[in-house]
């Protein structure tokens, strides 16, 4: 039933063809106002971020009838979706990880809701079916997140997630029976599986009041082990720190199992890096020994050990990160030593196998492994296919040969197999895409000035010989925070978008790890504005070049990209024919006060500091509304199970925008139901990108065309 307190309001707009008039829920207003430092500020939708109330439901509910409707009546919009399908119907599998005889991997055949995992006995042994997760769900929602296997292989631990929820559950599984045993483990996140003896070590949060699993601050996280066939209550508690309620604590341990290792941060202080605490089973001291103390700015990271000698990465006093070794006799900071010095390059990671080390750079944003053997003696790089990224190069102290997955913007993942002896990648397993011609695109690096004179780097994907007359419709997708590197990567649904003629570009922004710390640095706290001038001369510059015009330019971004797509579109909506903000970060005063969002106050401050809330007031999606102002048609995103970024921030958003805006552009939510800060399944996400696809097409005045 519909709330009464909503009344549908009709809202007369122009469309490109007829498309039927759009009918907005006009949402309750409050007079709720906040004082921040002596600046009071209205929050008249804050009832929305009750997410279990009648009102609220029934509000989602009739917003979405009016999103739908509006995407039902593109003409196009189902043959998008049809392609999409043909194009991501083509076997995926994953690199396989070797434990004891059996080399376990993933394998979706094509349009699975989710993938399977598998095992050989051998490369070439028959195939065994471990665990299908699609037939955990009716509707194929609920995912393995993770799968961690004993020692000996006999147990495995695997974690399950229902509808998109960060909350996890864990269970353990006999492979000898193929059964799962008893034990459930319940309240898990941001946790880790790190095995040692007939049992493992977890992170988990106290149980949270029921109906608000989904919203409620996560406080208090604390450090388990569990004993393989006992239940949950009888979990030995192994850390917590009640006193730093909002504290990360996680376990895992070295592959001899001989070091359990707790790695500690504190962001919502503000701290950026970590603390490092060790404990040495063949010690007789069994209490924590730290490596790092206390969590500070620098951030460290247990890559291997080899006997007492302790490898780690670290960006202390090192921007680009190095590594160095420290001794379990003696792990004092004091007595650490260099072992790999920084490069001119980002360190963006580093696994271990066969006794080496391979170190994953970033040149140019595009991977470089170098070799490193155990006294830290270079031995040369591997050879790859070209620009691209990498993922792997992490196997067992006994192996010899390792995979690894490559892949770039116009090359599918591909398997290599390396064999460490002789240092040769080949081949392993190659996918195959339906009527894919990779020949038929290329893939260019671009560098434009930002606003303040910086260079930023640009990747840009199209067909070959395409004519910049400016009138290509360009889809531009960032994201800009959190250390985090936006690197080649292939994507069938992109695939659809040039197909059409469409060009797709990924500006690498301030704020992202690409060009190592202080990139990262110069995008964060009071320096954000830069990660938004950074995407919008990202914009001038394909408008200058005459890949497009404002009016056929698209952008995207999601969860910390969405908070950019909703700034920039306050600050420059002449610039952009089409904005897809997707499970963003709107309000910026109130981040803090949902499930894990305190987490981010070390990246982006708290309102609730005097020095921190003039720069997030100035530039926050929500309050910085105009009316008055022409924003493009605009397609807001988010879903019923995101507990990540909570759909309260896309809520408030969509209400503010449609309060204000009063032109003839479309502002419309699409709320998803059954998943989270990601679609929870293969169809959603497909479903998903369609409707954002054709709406950006249908509202550039352009129609597709299917074969």
């Amino acid at each position: 039933m519909r709330s009464k307190n909503i009344i549908i309001v009709l809202l007369t707009l122009v469309s490109l063809d007829g498309l039927a008039q759009l009918t907005y829920p006009e949402t309750r207003k409050t007079d709720t106002k906040e004082d921040y430092h002596g600046t009071a500020v209205e929050d008249p939708y804050r009832w929305l971020e009750d997410d279990n109330s009648e009102e609220t439901r029934a509000w989602v509910k009739e917003q979405n009838k009016v999103t739908f409707s509006h995407l039902e009546k593109i003409s196009f919009r189902e043959n998008w979706k049809k392609r999409m399908l043909e194009v991501s119907n083509y076997e995926k599998t994953t690199a396989p990880n070797r434990k004891g005889e059996y080399y376990y991997y993933y394998r979706n055949n094509g349009l699975q809701n989710q993938s399977v995992l598998y095992r050989r006995k051998g490369l070439t042994g028959a195939e065994q079916l471990v665990i299908d997760p699609n037939k955990l769900s009716a509707d194929g929602t609920t995912r393995m997140t993770s799968f961690s296997l004993s020692k000996n292989g006999r147990y495995a631990v695997y974690a399950l997630s229902k509808g998109g929820s960060d909350w996890q559950s864990y269970r353990v599984r006999d492979l000898q029976t193929g059964k799962d045993l008893a034990d459930q483990l319940e309240w898990v996140k941001v946790s880790g599986i790190a095995w040692q003896g007939n049992g493992f070590y977890y992170s988990r949060y106290p149980a949270t009041e029921k109906g608000k699993e989904l919203s409620t601050k996560n406080e208090n996280h604390q450090v388990y082990y569990h004993k393989i066939g006992t239940s949950q209550k009888a979990d030995q508690l192994i850390y917590e720190d009640a006193s730093n309620p909002q504290r990360f604590h996680i376990a895992s341990t070295s592959e001899d199992e001989r070091f359990l290792i707790l790695n500690i941060s504190d962001r919502g202080k503000g701290f950026q890096g970590n603390a490092l605490w060790i404990k040495d089973s063949k010690s007789a001291d069994k209490n924590w020994k730290p490596l790092v103390k206390e969590p500070g700015q620098y951030l460290y990271s247990w890559v291997d050990n080899f006997n007492d000698r302790i490898i780690l990465r670290t960006n202390d006093k090192a921007p680009n990160y190095k590594l160095v070794v420290a001794n379990a006799k003696n792990p004092d900071m004091a007595a650490w030593e260099p072992f790999v010095e920084e490069r001119n390059y980002p360190m963006q990671g580093a696994g271990s196998g066969g006794g080496k080390l391979f170190l994953n750079y970033l040149e140019n944003i595009s991977s470089h492994i170098y070799i490193v053997n155990s006294d830290g003696t270079p031995e040369g790089e591997v050879n790859l296919p070209g620009i691209g990224s990498v993922s792997g190069f992490d196997g067992n102290m006994d192996d010899k040969e390792l995979f690894y997955t490559f892949s770039s913007y116009t090359y599918p993942p591909t398997i290599f197999r390396y064999d460490i002896a002789t240092e040769k990648s080949s081949v392993f397993k190659a996918p195959t895409i339906p009527s894919y011609d990779p020949k038929a695109y290329e893939t260019k690096q671009v560098f434009y000035p930002s606003k303040d004179g910086t260079r930023v780097p640009m990747f840009i994907t199209h067909k070959k010989g395409i004519e910049l007359n400016g009138e290509n419709p360009v889809l531009l997708y960032a994201y800009g925070g959190f250390n985090i590197s936006m690197t080649p990567g292939f994507s069938a649904v992109n695939l659809t978008w040039l197909e059409q003629g469409g060009v797709y570009a990924v500006a690498n922004l301030r704020g992202g790890a690409e060009l190592g710390e202080k990139w990262h640095e110069a995008g964060m706290l009071e320096k954000k504005q830069n990660v938004f001038d950074d995407f919008i001369a990202a914009a001038e510059y394909l408008v200058s070049q005459k890949y497009t015009n404002p009016k056929k330019l698209a952008i995207q971004g999601g969860s910390n990209g969405g908070l950019l797509i909703g700034a920039v579109i306050n600050q420059r909506p002449d610039l952009f024919g089409v904005a897809i903000p997707q499970v963003g970060v709107m309000d910026m005063l109130r981040y803090q006060k949902f499930t894990i969002g305190w987490n981010w106050i070390a990246e982006y401050g708290s309102s609730e500091k005097p020095e921190h809330f003039p720069f997030l007031y100035k530039y926050s999606p929500i309050h910085n509304i105009r009316e008055g102002i022409a924003y493009p048609p605009t397609i807001i995103t988010t879903a019923d199970h995101d507990d990540r970024v909570v759909p309260a921030h896309s809520f408030k958003y969509a209400a503010t925008l449609q309060e204000k805006y009063k032109g003839e552009n479309p502002v419309i939510i699409r709320i998803d139901t059954n998943s989270g800060h990601g679609a929870s399944n293969l169809s959603k996400s497909i479903e998903l990108y369609a409707d954002l696809m054709s709406f950006a097409f249908y509202h550039m005045g352009l129609t597709p065309t299917f074969n």
